[in-house]
């Protein structure tokens, strides 16, 4: 099966750099998936999961927003933030999602608001991985 490198990388760090058999994202206009030979692209992520998928095996990080790039040779994506699915603090991730709905909630019209739904989307998003990583069937040896 024809596979294609992926990096993922943050201001801080190389997150994953491997080949693989496909990539699943949020784009602004939503999911989309990239397979090998893709044509070439270049989009905005918002913050979501993101799956990868490997020898049959799908590994799920959660991103906070960035680009996507699809080259002939490899798809790169910059990320604002990226953590794999077993690396999520969950009781990180409640508490920040809490304060985000209770902040929207006291004042849904302020720049504290906006600022809020962005910090609850980000939230989702690790939650949203650590979810679907325990939710995925063991693999088949």
């Amino acid at each position: 099966m024809a596979t294609f490198h992926l990096e993922i990388v943050t201001a801080e760090r190389r997150v994953y750099s491997d080949e693989v058999d496909a990539v699943v994202a949020w784009g602004v206009e939503g999911q989309l998936g990239i397979l090998p030979h893709h044509a070439p692209l270049m989009t905005m992520l918002q913050p979501g999961d993101l799956m990868i998928r490997k020898n049959k095996e799908e590994e799920y990080l959660a991103i906070s927003g960035g680009f996507l790039e699809v080259r002939p040779d490899k798809v790169i994506i910059l990320a604002d933030a990226c953590e794999r699915a077993d690396e999520i603090d969950i009781a990180r991730a409640e508490e920040a999602k809490r304060r985000a709905q209770e902040t929207m909630r006291a004042a849904p019209l302020s720049v504290e608001a906006a600022a809020a739904e962005a910090a609850l989307r980000r939230s989702l998003a690790r939650l949203r991985a650590v979810e679907k990583r325990r939710r995925k069937p063991p693999s088949a040896t």
